[in-house]
């Protein structure tokens, strides 16, 4: 609006998308052909030899981290135009907590190896493929499988669509593609790729919250069992007086004490259930480590603690005197 321009279509002009195949695009128009594209593909398709000067301008744009795009008008090579990806703030940060939960990123783009390689540099993921096609793409994801892993991937292109497919969880962008939008298995209405950290980081917490409950829920089981069942029937097999380890007042007293701990506990794993357990980015060793600490041994504990205190609380009410 400031200088009076806006966009028009010419009715002679005839637009050329962009091909993940051919990695240009470009406009005929007015008898002239006007090509961009990835500077090897350029090149190759209409067989130039550019000269010192446009290969020294092609390293420097990808050794900053940028895109170099080669254009030309009638198969004459006119020069390079640089596109500069902004890398988000924090990501680097990010990149390094995905790989304490030791998850392995790698960029996979169409992008010449050195600005793949910059861009890698700066965002600190752990490798990248330069120069993919959609069919790399797809391709290395299924080696991944291959080999017994998972692979999520973000993607927001139609060059993308075959791999979000493929991947075992898909990520595409709002701002995407029709097809990749189709292709994912869910859409980031904010476009933003670093949620895939958050929902790495929701499964994990699901899947621990889960195994948590399920380890403290049977090791309480097994170690409540252990604690009212000698004395429950050590009257009738004075043998197991000497596994009566908590000396429970009778067996009543016994039996209503572990009905008592299981309406109690119940109570209090509810908002752990319902809240979750807080997940930490450590690795999956130290992780199992550390539930079967938390609620493995606090499910044996427990019960002990617990049962005998109520037994203690109802000898002191006199309930079976």
């Amino acid at each position: 609006d400031r200088y009076q321009l806006w966009p028009a279509t010419p009715p002679d002009a005839q637009f050329i998308p962009f091909s993940a195949n051919t990695r240009m695009s470009g406009l005929d128009f007015a008898g002239q052909q006007y090509r961009k594209g990835a500077v090897e593909s350029v090149l190759k398709t209409y067989g130039l030899t550019a000269d010192a000067a446009f290969d020294e301008a092609v390293n420097r744009i990808g050794r900053a981290g940028s895109t170099p795009l080669a254009i030309t008008a009638n198969g004459r090579l006119l020069g390079v135009i640089e596109l500069k990806d902004i890398v988000k703030p924090g990501i680097r940060e990010r990149f390094a907590a995905l790989r304490q939960m030791g998850i392995r990123t790698v960029m996979v783009t169409g992008d010449n190896r050195v600005t793949a390689a910059a861009i890698a540099a700066e965002a600190g993921v752990d490798d990248f493929i330069a120069e993919a096609t959609p069919q790399d793409k797809l391709d290395y994801i299924r080696k991944v499988q291959a080999d017994g892993r998972l692979v999520a991937m973000c993607g927001d292109g139609t060059n993308d669509a075959p791999a979000l497919a493929q991947a075992d969880v898909g990520v595409a962008m709002q701002t995407g593609t029709q097809a990749a939008r189709e292709a994912g298995n869910m859409v980031d209405l904010d476009s933003d790729p670093t949620k895939l950290i958050e929902i790495v980081e929701i499964g994990k917490q699901l899947l621990i919250t889960r195994g948590a409950l399920t380890t403290f829920s049977i090791a309480n089981d097994i170690s409540k069992y252990f604690a009212i069942l000698p004395a429950i029937f050590v009257a009738t097999y004075p043998q197991l007086e000497a596994l009566n380890i908590m000396q429970l007042k009778t067996p009543e007293s016994a039996i209503l004490s572990a009905v008592i701990f299981n309406a109690l506990i119940i109570v209090v794993l509810v908002p752990l259930a319902l809240r979750g357990v807080q997940f930490r980015p450590i690795g999956a060793a130290a992780l199992l480590r550390r539930n079967l600490l938390i609620y493995g041994l606090g499910g044996i504990i427990a019960p002990f603690i617990g049962i005998k205190a109520i037994d203690m609380l109802l000898g002191v009410f006199h309930i079976f005197s």
